[in-house]
């Protein structure tokens, strides 16, 4: 049995990630910030040990006793939170997504724990072709302050001397099975604007895909990368591994009578100015944010995760991204027929 710390227990990744990690039966605290309720994807709450904390501040914004304490108590610590907004420069993602990372080796250290860093794929750049886990990370070519500032922090993490593994999950949707996923936030608000014709025009180049992975997929290698002793000194693609054209996208939104696929526009012919001004508005502030994607190509490698506890992503084709908005049409977040 391991005791388990999770930061951000209480966002959409973490809180799967503690309830996995709870039902093999190990101890596991789960660090929040203001929302102390954390929930699996399907809602539930997951009882855990609650911890208020800050991973911005140093010790979390703890005393030395509490921060020694936390310290000891726990064998291994699980890094999700995360600043997840395309929006932002690097230095308006920094007090989380590096400072963060420091504040957690820090801790970690000071326990003498392992240290289970969940980054990002995305951390490449905008590349196309292979990505490859072993791969340097790049100074530059990123597409956001999000993408960067992961980077960032994951170098933090190779440089801590600590007993470390990086999990870098893609993009992360629903469930597989079903579709279903707690909360629609990040891709999904971009989604909703373009499958309901608000946002009409989205640059794209040929050839682009996009890597949309199930969060039980994620939240399941998470875990398995926890109790793995062979994970150490990993990096890990937890990727479907099957890039979905952006094409196949938009005719996947396009099947569904109410819904319009998005007009594809190559980037070089692509002029928001020249949007209706509630579409550029729009586009400028939701939909624009995620234009990056549909226009690179990566294929990222994902041996890693087949190697170290035999699994890979189910197939996450046009029928997945059907069960996607089907969830999204019964929960309500979408519009029905």
């Amino acid at each position: 049995m391991l005791n388990v710390l999770v930061t951000g227990a209480a966002g959409l990744l973490g809180g799967e990630v503690c309830a996995r990690l709870l039902a093999a039966g190990h101890r596991v605290t789960g660090l929040v910030r203001q929302n102390p309720d954390v929930c699996a994807n399907n809602g539930a709450p997951v009882p855990v040990a609650v911890l208020s904390g800050d991973v911005s501040l140093p010790r979390f914004g703890w005393d030395e006793g509490q921060w020694r304490a936390v310290a000891d108590a726990h064998d291994l610590i699980v890094h999700c939170a995360a600043r997840v907004r395309f929006d932002l420069a690097e230095e308006d993602c920094r007090p989380v997504n590096v400072d963060g990372v420091r504040h957690a080796l820090a801790l970690a250290k000071a326990g003498g724990m392992r240290f289970l860093h969940v980054s990002t794929a995305y951390v490449c750049g905008a590349r196309d072709g292979p990505i490859r886990e072993n791969e340097p990370l790049p100074e530059s070519g990123f597409a956001n302050g999000y993408e960067a500032s992961k980077a960032a922090g994951e170098r933090l993490v190779r440089a801590s001397g600590l007993d470390w593994t990086i999990a870098r999950p893609s993009i992360v949707v629903g469930e597989y099975a079903s579709g279903a996923i707690r909360t629609f936030d990040t891709t999904y608000a971009a989604f909703k604007l373009i499958a309901e014709g608000r946002v009409r025009a989205m640059p794209a180049r040929a050839g682009a895909s996009l890597d949309f992975v199930p969060i039980d997929y994620v939240a399941g290698g998470i875990a398995a990368l926890a109790e793995s002793d062979r994970a150490r000194g990993a990096t890990v693609h937890l990727v479907s591994g099957q890039p979905l054209p952006v094409t196949a996208f938009a005719s996947a939104i396009g099947a569904f009578p109410q819904f319009r696929a998005p007009d594809l526009i190559a980037p070089e012919h692509f002029d928001p100015a020249a949007l209706p001004p509630l579409e550029r508005r729009l586009y400028t502030r939701i939909a624009g944010l995620y234009s990056s994607y549909f226009s690179r190509d990566p294929h990222f490698d994902d041996s890693a995760a087949a190697q170290l506890f035999g699994r890979t992503c189910p197939p996450t084709g046009p029928d997945y991204i059907r069960r996607l908005i089907g969830y999204c049409i019964a929960a309500g977040f979408l519009a029905e027929a």
